[in-house]
Order: structure tokens, then sequence, then C-alpha cells
């Protein structure tokens, strides 16, 4: 723990040291903003504004008007076709924000539900997005689609949006025959900015699925999502804003919970206990984050899927401790070889307490610190968990990483010494226009073993247009390198990915289509190939929004390891063989302006010496803007030569959605496994009868499908509530 203490003492001297170039960074800052000629002047507010979702207070007719938005999708030339109006005021506790978007076309607009952080491509819906440090890289999304239904979250990469954050604002939406109207309070103390700041970077995007057309105000090529912050316009307030103030909010929570295995035989096992999350403001843009006794119960399960690869599957994190500022330390290497994935902590023994800091310092560095500690189990020791992490802002908008990843056992016997650590270095390249986004990293891995080739080594350089998109991908992973607290699908190779894509944009009831081809080869530690994965992929957009795509793909691999394809266990293809194998695939998505809606994707080939067939897909209908019933399913055929028996495996998940009100939910996921002979049932009642602040009942079951006997089943009551 001592040096721990050490580490962070050292991250923030260092840091401090940086935190004078704030000042002279900011002025430069504002010439980088691609879209900087396009200006919001937002007045300070002389009167009272009530949140009703009618536009009336003198503040709102003063206000400079927001009311050309360019089109982005379908195509990214003209203005949009329906006219929207944005405008802004504020007062010494808060941003209000007014919103009318005319709607001339005849039907039902499209909202889905009220759900909070709804599906973008399934609403009606208004999103903003806030650059408050004027980086072009993080910062704030909050937005409504026409049910009123809000959407906040933080962003990172430029673009990224995790809609896992919550804060505090009001909101209120009304709809009429030819528009629909919103009005926003948005406290200052719920977002983050530095201290004396009259300037931020803003963007308002319009999705009308009527018109099938995307808009923003400030004008976004159409080959990037209107989320990119490098393509914002600017905000200038009066005055300097208010000083940001301490903040510090306290979430206790209380939980009983009750358990019965069936398939152990064991008596049912009662539990009531406590714990709080925390949140302390040191800074106006530094958050430090306790957990104590955390309970991840109402968190939804994960949608399962079949795998019939020689590899570990990943599952995004849902748990809300860990997603704020996650990019800190989650986005270090690439998707399948990063040193940090934090559902390595907690889902295998209870977490103890935890505590994380990150944030900003100045404009162009920032930290992340965390600590967790797990409890000891039947299984495993208690284990201490610390990942630190510093970025810095380089250039126009590409950063520099240092991530350093330890994982201590606790109470180890006198004989033993057992560790994991990982540290790291990253490159993140983008762009000034974001035409170009690369990444260049390097891990090394320490064990109580000394042992080389503990390494791994990474490339990516990728070029958009509207038309092309060219990159080239390359990995080195050593065969020694091991990172327990992160995801590392496979070691020992090297890895070469060019890719190339061609996108015709004709605009009318095909708005445009084109080819992209990926070679993916893998080699082993001597460069000979040992895997290559070809994929010809040709996909169609409509104009309703609709998705055609069909493609070849062509595999060879020489195993590494035995390896069952059916997943059985009983034979396997013995390491060293080779194998080719090919197939076809054609998938469609449809439109999501009907309230029937469905996607599928069925391919077929050689596999491993036999044949494949999968189809999978989602069937959906919405009772707009109460309910939706969805049935995912996956069902997959292989046939391969004998002593292999023939492996057919369905998975069916039905889900019901229903959104009672804005602050009522009850969900229900029924998912039949036969791959792992298993039906798993998971509802959810939620009711936010305070802001932030809710009730959970969960209750899950899981049974043996032919005999329906139960395995084990679950019931939990959860409550929290947010002090503020």
């Amino acid at each position: 723990m001592k040096q721990i203490l050490l580490l962070l003492l050292f991250v923030i001297s260092i840091l401090s040291v940086n935190a004078n170039s704030f000042k002279k960074s900011k002025k430069d800052t504002l010439t980088n903003t691609f879209n900087k000629d396009f200006v919001y002047n937002v007045k300070k507010a002389q009167s009272t504004i009530k949140i009703d979702g009618i536009i009336e207070e003198p503040d709102w007719m003063n206000a400079q008007k927001a009311d050309k938005f360019y089109k982005v999708l379908p195509i990214d030339t003209g203005f949009a076709s329906q006219p929207s109006l944005i405008l802004m005021t504020y007062d010494d506790k808060a941003l209000y924000l007014a919103q009318i978007f005319y709607d001339t076309i005849p039907g039902k607009r499209i909202m889905e539900s009220y759900r909070r952080d709804f599906t973008f491509g399934s609403n009606d819906n208004l999103l903003v997005f806030f650059d408050t440090f004027l980086d072009q890289t993080n910062g704030f999304s909050f937005g409504v689609s026409a049910s009123g239904a809000k959407w906040d979250g933080t962003m990172s990469d430029g673009h990224s949006i995790s809609l896992d954050w919550d804060c505090k604002w009001e909101s209120k939406t009304r709809n009429y025959d030819d528009k629909w109207v919103s009005e926003m309070r948005i406290p200052f103390k719920s977002v983050r900015y530095p201290k004396g700041s009259q300037v931020w970077n803003v963007n308002f995007s319009r999705l009308d699925l009527k018109s099938n057309e995307k808009s923003a105000w400030a004008p976004v090529p159409r080959q990037f999502p209107t989320a990119s912050l490098a393509y914002t316009g600017v905000m200038k307030f009066d005055d300097p804003l208010p000083k940001p103030k301490t903040q510090f909010s306290l979430i206790p929570y209380i939980f009983g919970s009750i358990l019965k295995d069936y398939e152990a035989g064991t008596d049912a096992e009662y539990r009531k206990d406590f714990g709080f999350d925390a949140k302390i403001g040191i800074s106006s843009s530094m958050n430090l984050d306790l957990t104590y006794n955390p309970d991840f119960a109402q968190v939804e399960v994960d949608q399962q899927v079949a795998n019939f690869d020689r590899f570990e599957l990943f599952f995004p994190e849902k748990r809300q401790f860990f997603l704020e500022n996650s990019d800190l330390f989650a986005n270090y290497g690439n998707p399948n070889l990063t040193p940090f994935f934090s559902r390595r902590i907690g889902l295998d023994a209870p977490v103890l307490a935890g505590a994380r800091l990150s944030g900003k310092i100045g404009n162009n560095l920032r930290i992340g610190f965390m600590n967790m500690t797990t409890q000891k189990t039947d299984y495993h020791m208690a284990r201490n968990f610390t990942v630190a992490s510093i970025q810095k802002k380089v250039f126009a908008r590409s950063n520099i990483g240092f991530i350093l990843v330890n994982k201590e056992y606790f109470n180890q016997p006198a004989d033993t010494t057992m560790f994991n650590r990982v540290v790291g270095i990253d490159y993140n390249l983008a762009s000034k226009n974001n035409f170009w986004t690369g990444k260049f990293f390097y891990h090394r891995s320490f064990q109580p073993e000394t042992l080389d080739k503990q390494f791994s080594q990474g490339a990516m350089l990728l070029y958009s247009t509207k038309h092309i998109k060219a990159g080239f991908s390359q990995t080195s992973v050593g065969e020694n390198y091991s990172a327990e607290v992160g995801f590392v699908q496979r070691t020992g190779y090297n890895y070469l990915a060019p890719e190339i894509s061609y996108l015709f944009v004709p605009n009318k009831q095909v708005v445009s289509h084109g080819l992209t081809i990926k070679l993916n080869t893998f080699f082993n530690p001597e460069y000979r190939k040992i895997e290559h994965e070809n994929k010809f992929d040709y996909q169609i957009n409509f104009k309703d929004r609709s998705l055609l795509r069909f493609g070849h793909v062509d595999f060879f691999v020489e195993l590494q390891k035995d390896f069952d394809p059916t997943q059985v266990g009983d034979h396997y293809l013995k390491a060293g063989t080779k194998h080719d194998f090919a197939g076809n695939y054609i998938g469609f998505a449809s439109t999501k302006k009907t309230l029937f809606s469905w996607s599928a994707e069925s391919a077929r080939g050689t596999f491993y010496g036999g044949m494949i067939h999968y189809i999978k897909g989602e069937i959906g209908y919405r009772f707009q803007p109460y309910v939706n019933v969805t049935l995912n399913f996956d069902y997959t055929d292989i046939n391969l030569p004998e002593p292999f028996a023939h492996s057919q495996n369905w998975i069916i998940g039905p889900k019901v959605d229903v959104t009672f009100t804005d602050k009522i939910f009850w969900s229900t996921f029924v998912q039949y496994n036969e791959q792992r002979d298993n039906m798993n049932i998971n509802t959810r009642l939620q009711w936010r009868y305070q802001p932030v602040s809710d009730i959970y009942l969960v209750y899950t079951d899981n049974y043996i499908p032919g005999t329906w006997n139960s395995r084990n089943r679950a019931l939990v009551l959860k409550m929290s509530y947010w002090f503020n």
C-alpha cells in the first residue's frame, strides 16, 4: 500500500507542474475547432425560466437562434428539410436550453419508450454535445427523445459516449401536431469545467426518422457521427461561469436477498447488508469516487451468444462504479488485447471496498487512479487491484498515455510470491479534421518468474473520407505476456491486417453502397503463417435506413492447441493440424420507422472438414411509447466428419420492456441456451422515486431444460438514495 500512495503522490506532483499550462493553451485551443466560425452567444437570463415545455419567457425571445441545421445523413450537403430551432440562456446556477423541432410529415413520430438513455437510432431525438475543456476529445452529452425520455453521458475519444453516467437535471417535452418542443435545465454543478470558463465547444444534432435525415447545427462530414467533437461550434457566455464549488454526494443503499441452490441441495441463504457510493469533487475537474460493500444485482444481464470459437468472448462492463472516465483505464491496447478489463474485478469474489480518482488537471492532462479490494472466498484469496493512468494531450487532438496495472494477493503462503503487473504506453493519433486516426502501444508484463517475451505491441492507422476508408493494423504478442486483470484473447503471435473500403453515394432509393475488403493474417513468433481470415463485404444502405449486407469469408487455421469445434468436449482436432474452410453470408436490418422491425443474418459454408450453417437475428414490435417486445434468436448447425456428433444449438431470448412512466420501468428477459443446457429468467422492476435514487426488485431463476427443474433462484431488493 505504501508503494501505491507514493505512486499517487508522484503522479499528482508531476501533473501539478503542468497545470499552469492551461491558461496558455486555452487561447490556442479555441482556434483549433474546425467549425470555429459557428458561434453561439449565450445571453444571461434576466428572469426565471420555468421548465414546462412552453417557450414563452422573455429570455427565450431575446436568445440567439440556432435555426439552420446542415444535413449529415443521408448526404452531408444542404440544409435539413424539416426546420429546427435551438435557444440557450443561463443564470448563476444552470444552463437552459429550449428546442423546437418542426414536423409536418404525416404519421406518428418515432418514440420507442420513456426509458432513460434511449436507443439513438430508434427515436426521433435531440442530442447536445458539450466540450467544456475545449480539448475536442472529452465532454458531456445530453438529449431528449420525442417521448420526453432523457439521455445523458460522458464523452471520450472525440466521439464515444458512455450512457451509464447519470446526473441530476430537468427536462419537459410537449408534442403538437406540427412540432415537438423541449426545455432543459442543466445545473452547472452537474458537469465539470475549468475555473473562469467562458467558452465551451458545442453541437446540436437532430435525428428525424420520418424524413430519414440526421442533421447538425455545425456541419459534420457524413463519415463521422454528429458526436464528433472535432466538428463542434463555439458557445460564448456573457460572463465567466460561476466558480465551481466543491461537490460531495453520498449514495447509501440497503439490500436484502434470498438465494436457493437446488443443484447443490443447500438450504436457502438469506442476506441483508448495506453499502454506499460517494463522490467528492476534489476540484472543478477532478472526482474521487468511493465505494464500500457494493452490490450490483440490479445490473442488466448479458445477452447470451453461441461460442464456437477457440477464444474467450468479450462482454462490456455495465457496473456504475467503473464507468465514469472509464476510457482512462480501459482504452489501452485494442479490444482484444487490453491490460485492464474491469470485469476481472468482483465477478468471482465480492468487492469489499474501492476508491477511484479521475479527471483533468489543466487542459492537457488527465489522470486516473483506482484501488479495489475483493474479499476472501472458498476459491480465491483476498486480492488488491491497483490501476494508475496518465494521459497528456499532444498536437491538435492526439494524446499519449501511461498505465500501470497491479494485482496482489493477501495472506499468501510464506513460501510463495504471487502477483501480476503490467506497465504500458499508448499514443493515440487524431488529426484536426479527424480524417486520420491511429494508435501505437507497447505493454510489458511482470510476474514472479523471470521470463522473456512478456510484451504486447501494436499499431493502427486509419484514413477516412466520404468515399474511401483505408487502414492497416499490426500486433505482436510475446508467448509469456500475461495481463491477469486485462482481456487477452491469445498470446505468442504476430498479426497484420490491411483493409480498404469504397462507398458510392447516389442518394436515391439506395442512399449509399460499397465494398470493404479486410485481410487478417496471424503468424507465429517466427513469422510463419498460422491463420488467416479474408473478408469481402458489400453493404447497401436504403433511404428508409434499412440495410442489406452480404459477403464471403475465407479461413485458414493451423491449430496451436487441441480444439473441439462443436464445444461438446468428447473429441478434438489435434494441435498442428491445418484446415481450410470458407462461407458466404447475407444480413438485413429493417427500418426503425415502423412499429414492427427485424434483423437477421444467415451464413453457410465449410467448417473444419465439415459444414456449418447459422441464422441469428432479432424480431421486435413496439406499442410506443410504453412497451417493447423483442425476440433474439441464434441457431447453429455443425455437421463434422466422424467421430464428431452432429451438433445443433439454439439460443432463444424473448424480452419484454415496459416503461409505465419516465420513472417506473419493468423488464423481463428469458434466455434459453441449448449449448449451456440452461434457461434463465431475469425480471427487474425499477422505480426512480427521486433523481438518481432507485428501488430495484430483481428475480432470477435458472432451469434445466427438459425436466424444467430449477437449478437455482434468487430474489433481491435494493434501495438507494442520492444525497447531493
